[in-house]
Order: structure tokens, then C-alpha cells, then sequence
């Protein structure tokens, strides 16, 4: 082979190799310098393949590189389950989301983290607050134009102030003497319903809730034809307090709209509590209540509406608690 033809080959071997590995540095030959052709191994990804019966000598050029690359692939077998199916990868949601998803379903305080060993400044600051909110709930006193507005007059349980209250259940269970004579006196004998109204452990409850509450009550009663009696308000007053109240005026059912012990979740819940002709005596399981009556818990409107339905059911079997329950079933 003419030696010209050999250092031109090699020539554009080189700039193949050049343009192929922009990392790698080839010394390109010059007319002086001579290069091994005939080496065992190829020069980098570039073989020399000489045409057989070509009578010209000519040379042709391929790259070894992507058929390498196609011989050592490999591809992993999908995984399968017993019955030959192909497994579907499950979805990991982060911790992150997770915890995002469990917030929107409670207002309890899940996930807040902490500074160090301490909780973190803003949710330090939301505890004091709502412990703060709590506390004015059982110290607070419902507004006197609240009670005016819904025509109801006032009476005293036998605690004498807040702390009495807290410390002496038991008298806030029993109505002053005061109390029983103006109940006597303002009141309607022996009605279907009587509606009475109390603090609790939360004045800001009645605040909020009581007037939406009261007359949705109303209204359900008088589209029932259901006879309701003289409403009116017990200052410091339990939930057995409707057991004196039953005693005066003997009504078939008493409904008593009571604030909740306030939480750091909510300080402004009621309660209503009903019970069957309560008199001294009554157990509490014959006692019914609806709770969590509150503007992020069952809306005033319509717990009002919802307590006509379940004193109706109260007078058809005579009987509340799990007394009527148990006729129901």
C-alpha cells in the first residue's frame, strides 16, 4: 500500500477520534511523525475496516461505541404479582403532605413542630391566646340587651359567685329561693315544652349561638304544633338544674341551652340538653344532648331545627335518653 494513502488514512482516524471525545486530547501526526497502524486493539471507539475484493484499497470507517452501549444495556424485568400482573407502583406522599392532609380535618393542634426542645413562637403565642379565650368564657357574663332582645327575664341558681360556681357543682344544680318564687309567678303551668337558657361554663356560648339557636327552635315548635311555655335565663346555673325547674311547672319536656365547657379549640360551644318530664331524682341517663353547637361545629340554625325533630320523637314515646332508645329499637 502507498505510504501517502496510510498517513492520510490515519489522519482522519485521529480527527474521527477528535470529534468523538471532546475530553480526550489526540496529538494529531504530522508528515514527520509516524504512527503504529497495525496495533491489536482499536484505537479508541473507532475501528479500521479494510473492503475485501476492493481492488482500490478503499477503507470505510464505524464507530463501536453505540453497539457497545446496545450489547451492555440491560433491561430490569418489571415486577409481577402471583397472578402475572404487573405490580403498580405506590404513590409515598411525603411527611409533609400527609401531615397538610390530617390538618384540614381537625383544628387540633398536629404537626406544629418546635425550636430546639421548645414549641415554636407563633404556636406558644395561639395557646396563650386561645387559653386566654377560655378563660374569659367562664369568667364572662352574657350582655343584658341579649336578653332583652329575646324577651327572656332572669333568675339565680344558689351559687353566689364564679368561683363558688366551680368549686360547688352542686349548687348550681338547685335554684334560689328568689328564683323559684319569680318562676312560679311569670311562668306558664304545665307546658309541652319549656325552654330554658344558662351560661354554664361559657358566657360567650349564649353570646353567639343562643339567639340563632333560640328561634330556630321557636319556629320548629310552632310549625309542629307543639305548645312551648315561658322561656327564660338561668344565671350559674348546671344542667340538673331542670329537675327544680320540672318540679314547679311540671312541663313534658325541658330544653336547656347551655354553654360548654370552653377547650383550646373552641371556647363559644353549647349544648342542648332535653330530658322527659325531669324531676328530683333523674338519672342521667335519661337525659339527651346535642353538643358542639357552634359556628365550626353543627350551625345554630340548624341544631335549632334538628331539636324540633327529636322533641317530637321525645312526646311520641314518652320517654328520653336511653329510655327512648331502647322503645325506638
Amino acid at each position: 500500500m502507498n505510504e501517502e494513502l496510510i498517513q492520510q488514512i490515519t489522519k482522519m482516524v485521529v480527527e474521527k477520534l477528535e470529534a468523538a471525545s471532546s475530553s480526550q486530547t489526540v496529538q494529531q501526526p504530522t508528515t514527520n511523525q509516524k504512527v503504529e497502524l497495525f496495533s491489536k486493539q482499536p484505537i479508541g471507539h473507532v475501528e479500521v475496516e479494510k473492503v475485501k475484493n476492493s481492488p482500490s484499497g478503499e477503507v470505510t470507517f464505524h464507530s463501536t461505541t453505540e453497539e457497545l452501549k446496545r450489547n451492555v444495556s440491560t433491561v430490569k424485568p418489571k415486577p409481577t404479582t402471583a397472578y402475572g400482573k404487573t405490580k403498580s407502583k405506590p404513590k409515598i406522599d411525603s411527611e409533609e403532605d400527609k401531615l397538610a392532609e390530617y390538618r384540614k380535618k381537625t383544628p387540633a393542634r398536629i404537626g406544629v413542630g418546635r425550636a430546639g426542645s421548645r414549641p415554636k413562637t407563633k404556636t406558644w403565642l395561639q395557646f396563650r391566646l386561645d387559653h386566654a379565650a377560655a378563660v374569659d368564657a367562664v369568667y364572662g357574663e352574657v350582655p343584658d340587651n341579649l336578653l332583652e332582645q329575646l324577651g327572656l327575664f332572669q333568675v339565680q341558681s344558689r351559687v353566689a359567685d364564679k368561683e363558688e360556681y366551680i368549686r360547688r357543682p352542686d349548687l348550681g344544680r338547685k335554684l334560689s329561693d328568689e328564683s323559684k318564687s319569680l318562676i312560679q309567678e311569670r311562668c306558664k303551668k304545665s307546658p309541652v315544652v319549656q325552654i330554658v337558657a344558662s351560661n354554664g361554663l361559657s358566657a360567650k356560648a349564649i353570646e353567639e349561638n343562643l339567639e340563632d339557636v333560640y328561634l330556630s327552635l321557636e319556629q320548629s315548635l310552632n310549625n309542629l304544633n307543639i305548645e312551648m311555655g315561658t322561656t327564660f335565663y338561668v344565671d350559674k346555673g348546671r344542667v340538673a338544674v331542670m329537675d327544680d325547674i320540672g318540679e314547679l311547672l311540671q312541663p313534658d319536656v325541658v330544653v336547656m341551652l347551655i354553654g360548654e365547657r370552653p377547650g383550646l379549640v373552641s371556647a363559644e360551644s353549647l349544648s342542648a340538653y332535653m330530658c322527659y318530664k325531669p324531676r328530683h331524682g333523674t338519672i342521667e341517663a335519661d337525659r339527651m344532648v346535642i353538643s358542639n353547637i357552634h359556628k365550626g361545629g353543627i350551625p345554630p340554625v340548624e341544631a335549632g331545627a334538628f331539636l324540633g325533630t327529636i322533641i317530637q320523637k321525645i312526646l311520641k314515646y314518652e320517654a328520653s335518653g336511653v329510655s327512648l332508645v331502647q322503645k325506638e329499637n
